[in-house]
């Protein structure tokens, strides 16, 4: 096994990404505070738009891992994973999968789809799957109207779900465990800010491993969180279709993309042994993206129908507008 020293898919500066997306005219000081966060009232980007919703669509707390009116389905669903997901089961998914040869299928087609999954490991939320993209989008898109980038970030971020549903995957279908929930390192120690801790992975066969069950495992510190080789999942499923489909979304809005779900990093700060110079500013970003994502659950459900144009409108504009090859 490899031992990974360097980030090899640099991380373009989000910073870059966002001033070209955004088209910022550096002239005209107006503009500048229209388009960044940090010009917007003197406000740092973890202070702007700093909302939060009480309650979620249970009247629970949000994130309710210990007695959730989900707990039985969420819990058994990610002590599976934590138990099945390893290198050898990562390596396997990934020859399987990214081959994008499981047929050619629009946007719109693969979020329709998704009527038919409720996620087995949200405690947050039992509709499907598909609102959840347009609630998070319609979010995005009211707090943030000048970066339509981002709404599309929102209504993409999930489709990789699809893994788990046989109108798609067809005879390699994924069971959810392998598709949904919180994300975390293959090839090295796992970490006891995962959800359910370290309990839940007892009988992973990693753990006997002598290399993956070290600390730092395969990697190097400061590697880079793009190079960790990351459990299988939606997130880096629909990251890779979209490069494989030369989607010209920012470098900031893919990330966002492919490490929402890493919540032990962005959120509980595990695994900052490998984190890169790049990586404070790309979590940034992925933290401002995960507000809409966890607390619009909550939200009334859009109206679809009136809502699809605009967003066919920004596939077309972001290289997504015909079939793509998943």
């Amino acid at each position: 096994m490899r031992v990974v020293e360097s980030v090899v898919d640099p991380v373009v500066k989000q910073e870059d990404a966002l001033s070209e997306s955004t088209a910022v005219d550096s002239d005209k000081e107006s503009s500048d505070k229209e388009s960044s966060p940090e010009g917007n009232k003197g406000l740092s980007l973890e202070a702007f738009h700093d909302w939060k919703p009480e309650e979620n669509a249970f009247g629970d707390t949000f994130r309710n891992y210990e007695d959730s009116k989900r707990q039985e389905v969420v819990q058994r669903t990610y002590y599976t994973m934590h138990q099945k997901q390893t290198v050898e089961f990562g390596e396997k998914t990934r020859e399987q999968w990214l081959k994008f040869n499981k047929g050619e299928f629009t946007i719109m087609e693969m979020i329709e789809v998704l009527d038919n999954l409720v996620d087995d490991s949200d405690p947050d939320n039992d509709l499907p799957n598909s609102i959840h993209d347009f609630q998070t989008a319609e979010r995005i898109r009211a707090q943030w109207p000048d970066h339509d980038w981002f709404h599309l970030v929102g209504l993409l971020h999930d489709i990789g779900k699809v893994l788990a549903l046989p109108e798609v995957a067809g005879e390699h279908v994924l069971e959810q465990w392998a598709v949904v929930g919180d994300t975390f390192p293959v090839g090295c120690a796992p970490a006891d800010e995962c959800v359910f801790g370290l309990k839940s992975f007892e009988g992973n066969p990693d753990l006997e491993h002598p290399v993956f069950s070290t600390k730092d495992g395969i990697y190097k510190p400061g590697c880079g969180i793009s190079n960790l080789m990351m459990s299988w999942g939606h997130d880096e499923y629909m990251y890779q279709v979209l490069k494989e489909n030369g989607c010209t979304i920012p470098e900031a809005g893919l990330h966002m993309i492919r490490f929402h779900s890493f919540y032990p990093w962005h959120d509980r700060r595990a695994f900052t042994q490998f984190e890169g110079p790049e990586d404070a500013e790309m979590m940034k970003w992925v933290k401002e993206f995960n507000k809409f994502d966890l607390y619009s659950k909550g939200d009334s459900i859009p109206d679809v129908e009136a809502v699809k144009p605009y967003y066919q409108s920004l596939c077309e504009k972001y290289g997504l507008g015909g079939k793509l090859r998943w």
